[in-house]
């Protein structure tokens, strides 16, 4: 038989972590579960980029917010030569940058083709909130950043410029697995029960000039619904984009797939209508479901992503790949 003095020892336990673990009706709608925050990322810069999100989950922030902070970190990390500042140019030795982000509300806004704008994830969120559109590119996005409080940034670094101008003696165009095409896409689980995304990039080094990727486009790159799950890429964006990999991971999961088996059976479905040679290719899917459970899959070795949350304190994985 339970003691006065044990149920209210119980009691006030409850009390104390009720402003950390909310009930949230969750896909499967029970609400006797509750919600635990989380934020995954892709690839090894996730772990400073998680460091930012969860500062913001864990005093009860947005997950909007949360990837929104965490992704800026790599954006503005000049030895990260994938994402942003420091990224390696097109073939003309211009720095052009891709992102869009996603909110629990299928909210969303997109920059494509964005040059000398630091943050690019940040004027994705401005033309969610304060346009009617969606994405905008060019000297467009450009134009609209510059009109919101943005400034022009030289964002070729001395570095990047070094490795450009030597590419350029044989300008021999060979994308290597793995290797500067590393999206920086974060997805995160709020206290309140609330999923959103955000994905970013500079896109494959010594790309043609007007070439974007799949890091932009809402369904591609990235796919938020918060009744199922979200989900992002990174890699080859082609290969993405030709079968629309982070809306199918996610239907996926609608259907009972986990996120780990969403994510393969769309690395799959990757393989099955690939253009390009898989010895040349990586693909990988992370995804992040109502429940906080996730998973991740590639087509080859070599994917790594990083979580952050009450139980695992941001670490690094590997993911399974394609046999």
């Amino acid at each position: 038989m339970t003691s006065r003095r044990d149920f209210l020892k119980k009691s006030t336990l409850a009390v104390s972590i009720l402003p950390f673990l909310k009930p949230s009706k969750t896909f499967s709608g029970d609400f006797t579960k509750t919600v635990k925050p989380i934020v995954i990322s892709t690839w090894h810069f996730g772990v400073p980029a998680n460091d930012e999100a969860w500062k913001v989950l864990s005093e009860g922030g947005r997950a909007l917010d949360a990837v929104e902070a965490g992704v800026q970190i790599p954006e503005g990390d000049p030895k990260v030569n994938s994402v942003g500042y420091g990224g390696l140019p097109d073939r003309e030795g211009r720095v052009t940058l891709d992102s869009c982000i996603m909110d629990e509300n299928a909210n969303c806004g997109s920059v494509a083709f964005l040059e000398e704008i630091m943050h690019p994830v940040c004027v994705a969120r401005k033309v969610m909130e304060s346009t009617n559109h969606i994405m905008l590119v060019g000297s467009g996005a450009q134009k609209f950043a510059l009109e919101h409080g943005f400034r022009k940034e030289n964002l070729l670094t001395p570095e990047s410029k070094k490795e450009w101008l030597k590419w350029l003696r044989n300008s021999n165009y060979k994308p290597e697995p793995n290797i500067y095409h590393d999206t920086i896409g974060m997805l995160a689980l709020d206290i309140n029960g609330n999923l959103s995304g955000a994905c970013t990039t500079s896109g494959l080094r010594y790309k043609m000039h007007g070439r974007v990727g799949d890091s932009p486009i809402i369904g591609a790159g990235l796919f938020v619904d918060n009744e199922v799950g979200a989900a992002t890429a990174t890699g080859t964006g082609e290969e993405v984009i030709r079968v629309s990999g982070s809306h199918t991971v996610v239907e996926y999961m609608r259907q009972g797939y986990s996120p780990m088996d969403a994510c393969r059976e769309t690395i799959k479905r990757v393989k099955s209508k690939m253009k390009s040679k898989e010895s040349d290719t990586q693909v990988a899917f992370l995804a992040l479901n109502k429940e906080g459970t996730y998973g991740a899959y590639a087509l080859i070795n070599g994917f790594e992503y990083a979580v952050y949350s009450t139980e695992e304190n941001n670490i690094l994985k590997k993911s399974d790949y394609l046999k």
